[in-house]
């Protein structure tokens, strides 16, 4: 939106926007939060990432009805995703690929939230075996519970390509788990 279009938009416009964010954020937040850390984004980068994809739809959420603002932001989210892990993988190169996974999270040291960690973190694992196209389906219909119609209205895709996916993902993510089981079961670190 431009200055002048700004300018001569009423006033009641703006707080139907405000009012659809604020909606959106109270409805939408923690899954979105999960959406970004499950595609990807890392622990430290997540809350910067959300507030990318919260000022996208601050900025057409007078042109969104309210029953699409759900898969608005998840398709926001896939995108703003996407430029956080190459931002990533760019600094990365920058770094050294070994201080990028030495890096801690700075989470207290309670041991059932050392477990939680532990078990997101393996998830994690399994999930980045995933290509992008098939984790982004599997985490939005089985970890963000979004129907299959929803899903392809946030990504954009046909139903039948969602369906298809999703049974791809789902296979690849049991293999990869089943693997990752066995292999701690002989003690090996994850």
């Amino acid at each position: 939106m431009t200055a002048a279009t700004a300018t001569l938009r009423p006033a009641w416009a703006a707080s139907v926007a405000d009012a659809r964010v604020r909606e959106a954020i109270d409805a939408h937040y923690d899954s979105l939060w999960r959406f970004l850390r499950r595609m990807g984004v890392e622990p430290s980068d997540v809350e910067d990432a959300a507030q990318h994809v919260l000022l996208v739809l601050a900025q057409r959420a007078e042109e969104l009805s309210p029953e699409v603002v759900r898969s608005f932001l998840f398709g926001t989210a896939l995108r703003v995703a996407s430029d956080f892990r190459r931002k990533r993988q760019r600094g990365a190169h920058l770094m050294g690929l070994d201080v990028v996974g030495d890096t801690a999270h700075p989470a207290p040291d309670a041991e059932q939230r050392a477990s939680h960690e532990e078990l997101r973190r393996l998830l994690d694992q399994v999930l980045d075996a995933l290509a992008p196209e098939l984790r982004a389906v599997f985490v939005l219909v089985e970890l963000e519970e979004m129907t299959m119609i929803e899903t392809a209205r946030a990504l954009g895709i046909p139903p039948g390509t969602v369906a298809s996916r999703l049974r791809r993902a789902r296979e690849l993510f049991a293999e990869k788990a089943s693997d990752l089981r066995s292999y701690l079961e002989k003690g090996g670190e994850p």
